[in-house]
């Protein structure tokens, strides 16, 4: 069987305003469930396909800070 998950989350999410995906967001950060990574990575990848260099430079330097313990 072949699945195209990523074509399934962005399918599953057409038509979502801004405040579902907010939601969903959130609720999968503070579920903290494994099952909700692939969704996000999906998400992520979005984001950094349509970002701005400036962007992408601004969520290095967050992730950066984050992932050296800082806030």
């Amino acid at each position: 069987m072949n699945l195209d998950i990523r074509s399934h989350i962005i399918n599953n999410f057409k038509g979502d305003d801004i405040n579902i995906l907010r939601d969903v967001i959130e609720e999968s950060i503070k579920n903290n469930d494994e099952i909700t990574f692939p969704g996000m990575r999906v998400f992520f990848e979005l984001v950094w396909q349509k970002a701005y260099e400036e962007t992408k430079n601004k969520i290095l330097n967050i992730l950066e800070g984050c992932v050296k313990g800082g806030d």
